[in-house]
Formats: C-alpha cells, structure tokens, sequence
C-alpha cells in the first residue's frame, strides 16, 4: 500500500512514518509546510504531488481539510481524517466528500479509546440518569483546541446511554450554581508531554464508577491509521469512522 502523508513532518506524521516503515508500508510522499528531511519527498501543498497512491492520511490540521478533500476527489482517493478541531461546516463538508469518495474520520484512531466510546454508553444506560457524568481529558502543552475531538465522542456515547437530551458544559468558573441535571461537563487540562488521557465519570449517591483510557505512545494513533487506509482501499464512496472497521472485523 502507497500512501501520501499529510502533516509529514509533525509529531504525528514522523511516527506514521516509522509504523508504515516496519510494517512494509510506503510513503509515496509526504505533504508538510515545515519540510525536513525524510526517507519520501516532502511537499508544502497537495497540489505538488505527482506520486501515485492508494489513499491519503492527514496528519495536519484541521484548516488543510478542504485542500485535503478536493485533491483526493479529483484522484479517486481515500482519505483518512486523523486531524482534529473539525467544525460542524467542516463536517458538512465531508458529508459532501463521502458521496463521491471515501472517508475514514474519527475523534479517536486507538482501538482502546474505541473500546471506551462502547464502554460509557453501556454505563450510562445502566446507571442512568441518577449519576452524573463528568469528563476529563489531558493533553501536551501544544495541543491547540479544547477539549479534544475524543472528548466530545465520548461525550456523545454518554448522552446516547442516557437517551438523549443532555448537554455538554465546558468547564466551569465563579458561582454556576448547583449542577444541572441536563449536564455532561467536559474539563480540558493541557501540559508537559501527555500523549493523551481521557477518564469519564459516572458520580451517584455514595458511589462513583470512573472509565478511563491512557495513550503511553503517539504509535497507537500511527497505528490505527494505517489500518484505516488499508481497510478503506477499494471501500465504496461514503464516511466511515472506527466503528465501521471494527464491527467488520468482530462481526
């Protein structure tokens, strides 16, 4: 498998690159404004590509989407969305993709965050609304939105358990006053080097049940990537998100 690597040269991209590296995987080229030296030519736009791929992994950001989907539309490509910060025009946006292409975007590339989603929404079921739920996530010092993509899908999977109806509250400063019964509050912490760590919080009368999910190593992400592209080559146009992968896998 061939794959042009977007946000080559980040954190993220050097790591796909080793993964891909030793699991016989090639980078046909990598795509990155900030070019460093690499084992594949590094561009600074799409539009410089003329290597031939199976599929494009963005690594970027989320302002390289439109760039990231018109070229992967205009070349029959797949595209896995490993960016984050996405807006609700951004979804829309690959809504619109899907039709013609297709999509592989999730919050969250590790198997184990994944397990989590399914994890949460079966507690929120069982305990009901009875408890309240709070999340928090922790991320390295230069992670630039809050909360993260991950936090809000499992914000999502808590609100589904529910049944619906509940919002999600950012943070909370001053006097808010009493809890709301509607509320998910969602708390970002950002510092230092975590890689990522997410924990969600089922709190009762005299009894609390916490789920929570750790990433020791960026490689996990590197990982689930590479097999999403994989499992997308020859997949027909439409969008597709972890869950796709893995109830085609354990089915």
């Amino acid at each position: 498998m061939r794959i042009i690597l977007c946000g080559a040269c980040g954190r993220m991209g050097k790591n796909v690159a080793e993964l891909a590296a030793e699991r016989g995987v090639t980078i046909a080229a990598g795509v990155d404004l900030l070019k460093q030296e690499a084992a594949f030519p590094v561009y600074p736009s799409l539009a410089d590509v003329t290597e031939e791929a199976d599929a494009v992994v963005d690594f970027s950001s989320a302002a390289a989407l439109e760039e990231v989907l018109s070229f992967c539309e205009a070349h029959g490509l797949p595209a896995v969305l490993a960016a984050t910060g996405y807006t609700r025009a951004d979804s829309a946006r690959i809504d619109s993709a899907a039709e013609r292409i297709a999509v592989f975007q999730t919050g969250n590339l590790s198997l184990g965050i994944n397990l989590l989603q399914f994890l949460v929404r079966k507690a929120a079921q069982v305990l009901g609304e009875s408890f309240d739920a709070e999340i928090v996530e922790r991320h390295h010092h230069f992670k630039k939105d809050a909360p993260s993509g991950t936090a809000l899908m499992l914000a999502k999977s808590v609100n589904e358990g529910f049944g619906g109806g509940k919002e999600n509250v950012y943070g909370r400063h001053g006097m808010v006053g009493a809890r709301g019964e509607r509320e998910i509050g969602i708390h970002a912490v950002r510092g230092g080097t975590i890689v990522g760590e997410h924990e969600v919080m089922f709190a009762g009368e005299d009894e609390i049940v916490t789920l929570s999910h750790s990433a020791r190593s960026r490689k996990v992400f590197a990982a689930g990537a590479l097999e999403a592209a994989a499992w997308l080559n020859g997949r027909a146009a439409g969008r597709y998100d972890m869950s796709d992968l893995l109830r085609e896998r354990f089915s």
